[in-house]
This record gives structure tokens, sequence and C-alpha cells, in this order.
């Protein structure tokens, strides 16, 4: 029997997604075909790791698991798009998805992981709601639009500002920008208390079981708890940051400016109400007001937008990394902190300590961002190793991993490729070999840091929508070839050299 539905006026904004009407933009690549992974092969960015055979085989790995997950959209089912399977349970999830994309953009020559995150916007309602879960085969939501786990965490506008910054798309965001917005808008006036501040629960957060609540740490795994969740906020203005670049670049001043003010606010209300001077941390607060102890992950959400944490809270903030007794475990980095109540030290009991790809994802990008570069790369290195070690015992990637030895968390899926595929492939790319790009500035980054005294870098690396290079070098020497000039950026020991790269083949002296 159907359940009855109860209509909604159409929001302005959910008038202009493209996507709910079955439209997707030009240009994709083979459009309905998904190639075999022979093909899609030579394609693929090439590691160039001489000392770190491990990881170049995990590398390939996570990409051959990667395509046994693709999927084609049935018939009938609302999908618009070829995407990637989350590889849990048969559904799509909207957290997932989200990092997925972070190491699919570098297979985009091959297939559009992208499309994946058009299915949630094809499915957006008419009052903005997007669900954080919905069936791959017929397109139906998992969730009711009000049902306090039924969204989130609100990461998609992060999610393809990121693509951006690697492609230059701009045509991608005058379509993309709507359905984020109206779903900006559905958090904003859903799940925020009465003082602007948000709400989630363990699932709406995407970290199921954490013991967010305290001694009540059952009551929020499928419910609010009538607490102010310290990721969820973060993300908020996170999202206001996104959403207002995309604004700026999209010519609407007055939707920029109102995000801004949005983020201002958010900015001033979590840095007054959740951060804790005693314990140098962002805290969830309890349904009065009171931090509540625990040490959560999620609070490093805050350091991806740059004015969110200040400088003086900074370092204490960071020192959490580092310190032993918190979250420098010998897996780097466990989802709660060591000295948390409710730590698991044997499996990381799944969301208790167990360490995660997307999670680590986080830390490592916020750190780039505060300039925190070589603890970044110790902890990308700390953690491929380790994820290395079980790869090397089982042949495959986990959902998440034991926080104390080299094993599989537990509970944990296998083959998950999915977003493990993050470190396997981004982190290796971003954190390990230390390349970025930033291309609606034509710019690379190289962060060299890895030890040895043979040549690495990277060939058939992509750059914007068609181009693509290669950049090996060794302590004297960088070899560049590249179809699409750009400015380089290369820190080397204590030096950093910046220099113009032209179309073709040229040497950068170190």
């Amino acid at each position: 029997m159907a359940h009855p539905t109860f209509p909604h006026p159409r929001h302005p904004y959910v008038a202009r997604n493209p996507f709910r009407e079955g439209r997707r933009r030009s240009g994709e690549f083979r459009a309905g075909e998904i190639i075999p992974f022979h093909e899609a092969r030579p394609l693929l960015p090439v590691p160039v790791i001489p000392h770190f055979s491990e990881w170049e085989e995990m590398y390939w790995r996570a990409w051959e698991i990667a395509w046994r997950h693709l999927r084609q959209p049935r018939s009938g089912s609302g999908l618009v798009a070829n995407f990637i399977d989350s590889a849990f349970n048969g559904n799509m999830f909207m957290w997932d998805s989200a990092f997925m994309t972070q190491f699919g953009i570098y297979g985009r020559r091959a297939f559009d992981f992208l499309g994946t995150l058009e299915n949630f916007y094809a499915r957006q309602h008419d009052d903005g709601y997007i669900c954080r879960e919905i069936n791959m085969l017929d397109g139906h939501d998992f969730f009711f639009p009000f049902d306090p786990n039924g969204t989130g965490p609100n990461v998609l506008a992060w999610a393809e500002w990121r693509a951006f910054r690697h492609t230059a798309d701009q045509e991608r965001l005058k379509q993309v920008f709507w359905p984020l917005l109206a779903l900006h808008n559905w958090f904003r006036a859903h799940r925020t208390w009465p003082g602007g501040l948000y709400w989630a629960t363990g699932l709406s957060s995407g970290m199921d079981n954490q013991p967010r609540a305290g001694a009540r740490a059952h009551d929020s795994m499928l419910h609010h708890a009538h607490m102010t969740w310290v990721d969820a906020n973060m993300q908020a203005a996170l999202n206001c940051w996104v959403l207002a670049q995309m604004a700026q670049l999209l010519d609407e001043p007055d939707l920029a400016e109102a995000l801004n003010e949005e983020r201002a606010f958010l900015h001033r209300e979590i840095n007054r109400r959740m951060w804790n001077d005693n314990s140098g941390f962002y805290h969830d607060l309890d349904p009065s007001g009171n931090p509540v102890s625990l040490k959560t992950i999620g609070a490093y959400w805050a350091l991806l937008d740059k004015d969110f944490v200040p400088k003086e809270r900074e370092e204490p903030f960071i020192r959490h990394l580092r310190d032993q007794e918190a979250f420098n475990r010998p897996h780097r980095v466990p989802s709660i902190s060591a000295d948390s109540e409710g730590y698991d030290p044997e499996t990381g009991n799944y969301w208790c300590g167990g360490v995660w790809s997307p999670t680590n994802y986080v830390v490592l990008k916020g750190l780039r961002r505060a300039g925190q570069r070589r603890l970044a790369h110790q902890i990308a290195v700390n953690h491929l190793q380790c994820v290395a070690r079980v790869f090397q015992h089982t042949d495959t990637f986990w959902e998440n991993y034991a926080p104390e030895t080299a094993a599989p968390g537990s509970p944990a899926k296998a083959d998950f490729v999915g977003w493990t595929g993050v470190s396997a492939i981004a982190i290796l790319l971003e954190d390990a070999i230390g390349i970025s790009v930033d291309w609606p500035l034509r710019r690379v980054t190289w962060d060299r840091r890895l030890e040895g005294e043979l040549a690495y870098g990277v060939r058939n690396f992509p750059l914007g929508r068609e181009g693509v290079m290669s950049m090996v070098g060794d302590g004297m020497s960088i070899e560049i070839v590249t179809d699409s000039s750009f400015n380089l950026t290369v820190r080397h020991g204590d030096s950093t050299i910046r220099t113009s790269v032209p179309v073709g083949a040229s040497t950068v002296k170190l």
C-alpha cells in the first residue's frame, strides 16, 4: 500500500533544477556506455612511486574495484546519469557519493563520476529536500523527508566546488547551483533550532553510532537528542561559503550577500558557544547548551573554511591531531579521540574510533588549508601504510579500519570502493605524492615530501576538462610534459619555486 503524500509548493530554486526534467549538460564521454576497465586504464593517472610499490598496487586495484561498481540507471527510475554504486546495500548514499567524486574526478577522462551526484539532484523534492539514501534500481527515497535521519550531511556543494577547482567547468556550476541552493535552504528551514544553529543525528551526520550524547549515547543515533551538532554547523558554514563563491561567479550578488550573512552568523555563534578553552576543541552542545565531552573528528570540518577558526585557537585545536592520547594513534586518525568515553581500541566499533577514508580526507584538506602541510603528509603516509598492510593480507579495501592495529574495523564491508578509494587514489596523489590543482587559476602545486633518491611523480594527470600532463622529478630537477600551459609552484625542502610551464616538454631545476 502506497504511503500518502502531501505536496509542497515548488520552491523557485527547484524550478531551475534541470536534472529533475532529465536534462544533462553536454559533452558526456561516450553517453550511455561504460567502457571496460582495460579501456579505461590508459586514460587514468599513473603514479610514479618506485619506493612504494605496495601503494601503486593498491592504487590500480582500487580503480579496478571501482569499475566493477559502475552502474547505468534503469528506465523509469528517474535517475539521469551513469553512477558509481556506494557498495553498501543497493542504495546510493549522499554522504558516500560526495566523497567518491573526490577520487572519481581523476578518472573523468574515462567515466563521469559526477553523474552520481546528478542522480540526487534529479530526485529533489518540490521544497528542496533530497533524500540521503536512494534506491539505485527504482530511484525511490529510502527515508521520508521529515524523518530526522532522512537527509545529510549537507556536503554536496563542497564536493561540486572541489570538482570545479579541478575542471573550471562553469557551465556545470550554472546547473548544479540551483538544486544545491534549494537544498541549503531546506536544511536551514528544517534542521535548525530557534537560535539558528543546526542539529543532526548519528545517521544524518554520516557517523552512525558515535556516542555524541554522552551518557545517553544511544539517543543520538536515530534522533537529534535535542543537541546542537558541531559538524552539522560547520558544514552549514562551509556550504554558505561555497555557494556564495558560486553565486559571485554566476553574477548573483544578492544571493552571495545573503549567504555570507548566514556564514558570518554561524562563525560568530559557533565560536562563541561551541569552543571550549579548557579542552582547546569544538564540542557538541547538550540540550542545556553545555559542551559534551566527546571529541569527534567531525569538528575538523572547521579547518576547511579559511576564516572559521581564529588564529589563536588554531594551534591548540590542531594539537589534538599530534597528541598520542587523542587522535595520534597507531593508525591515524580515529573517528573519536582515544581520551573520549566510548573509544574502542580493539576494532574501532564502527564510528567509536574506527579510521575512515572520508573523515581522514577532510582532516587532510583542512590541514593543508591551514598551512600544516608537513603534518598532513605525515598523517597521509601513516594512513596509506596501515591500509597497505591490511591490503597485503586481504587483497581488498575495507569500509573502515581499526585504530590500534593494521586490521579491518568491525563491522566493516570488504571491496569498499566505495569511498575507501579516496585513500588509495586521492590521498595518494594529493597528500603523499603531493600534487594539487586549482584550474580556474591555471595553477598546479607540487608539495614534494616523499623520501628517497629515485625520481617520483605522476604521468597522464588530467588538467581542466581536456588537458593532461606528466611531472616526474628527483632531488635535482623535474621533467614536465603537458598539452596545457599552467603556473607551477614547487615546495621542495626549505625552498619554494614558482614558474610558468609552457605547452610541450620542459625542465624545472630544483
